[in-house]
């Protein structure tokens, strides 16, 4: 969750009913991560190696808090850092796994460098080389490790890490942070083509693994409109509008939220058996990376340009939308 709205709450409070919302979220998440990180309180969260899925939740939490660092970040106080500072070190027992996982390792090390000025350069830097050395498969798609998987992972977690990693490297004047504009590139080549997916009706492919992350499977897209790394032939606009589309069909099917208002595992509604063994209530909230846009300004072209027909309503509309070129490297 944090992951996905911390753009929106890096927004800050104001006096609109909306700033006074942002305020009560930035509230909850602050002492729901004082809870999460201090070792003594019963809400207490795994970081250790214990089992591998807790280097998985670090690592979208420093994401999260990365992009908010004045409204997460700047209001914890010294003594939550530091219990956060120490937890992330800790996840660094846990050994990737040679696929989008060395990311998780990579962008908890950014945050470490971002937020303390210390990091260890080998996890931060091995996923990096990997991915920019070897497991680029062409027209903005990796592969996950050596081999190429038709999920959404490129969309899940690899683009948008890999770009936030590389932001802070060069931010902080590392070595290899040469390949940022090559990764921005490829990066916003994969939001075209998940612009393109989206059908006219607001559906998308049901492919891949972790299907039940929903409309999670456009972080990428999401991601590419609020840096503005979006080509110049899809508009903000129809963006806005394609990924609405979407989370107005996926969330208006029945049985979507049970009595106490929690999100169901599946894709559409209730569909428990689509889900891998370590999918639960609170991984499938990665969905909320699709809200990414709503840290873009009121006056940002996102919100104040009109409705606009994604490319796909538009072709079936019988419109000319033009051709769609693969990118070199």
């Amino acid at each position: 969750t944090v992951c996905g709205i911390a753009p929106w709450l890096e927004l800050g409070s104001d006096r609109t009913e909306e700033g006074q919302l942002r305020a009560k979220y930035i509230n909850l998440v602050v002492k729901g991560l004082k809870n999460a990180v201090n070792p003594k309180s019963p809400d207490h969260l795994m970081f250790d190696n214990r089992h591998t899925q807790p280097l998985v939740d670090a690592a979208f939490l420093a994401e999260g808090i990365l992009r908010a660092p004045t409204q997460i970040w700047g209001k914890l106080d010294k003594q939550t850092r530091q219990w956060l500072i120490n937890e992330w070190k800790t996840s660094r027992s846990i050994k990737p796994y040679e696929s989008n996982w060395l990311l998780f390792a990579s962008i908890i090390e950014a945050a470490l460098l971002e937020f303390t000025g210390e990091y260890d350069a080998e996890r931060l830097g091995y996923g990096v080389k990997r991915f920019r050395e070897d497991w680029y498969k062409g027209d903005g798609w990796y592969g996950d490790g050596n081999a190429f998987h038709l999920d959404f992972y490129n969309s899940l977690v690899i683009h948008p890490m890999l770009t936030e990693v590389l932001r802070i490297m060069k931010k902080h004047n590392l070595a290899g942070a040469d390949f940022l504009p090559t990764q921005e590139k490829r990066h916003g080549r994969l939001a075209t083509s998940l612009e393109r997916m989206i059908s006219p009706e607001g559906a998308y492919p049901v492919v891949g693994r972790s299907i039940t992350y929903r409309f999670g499977a456009f972080h990428a897209l999401s991601d590419a409109a609020l840096l503005h790394l979006l080509p110049q032939d899809i508009s903000p606009a129809q963006v806005r509008c394609a990924l609405t589309a979407v989370i107005q069909r996926q969330l208006s099917l029945p049985r979507t939220f049970d009595s106490n208002g929690w999100l169901r595992i599946g894709y559409t509604g209730s569909q428990i058996h689509m889900a891998e063994e370590y999918i639960n209530t609170g991984s499938i909230y990665l969905c909320m990376a699709v809200f990414l846009p709503l840290g873009l300004p009121a006056d940002d072209a996102f919100w104040q340009s009109p409705a606009t027909d994604w490319t796909s309503l538009r072709a079936w509309k019988g419109v000319d939308v033009g051709a769609d070129h693969a990118i070199g490297n």
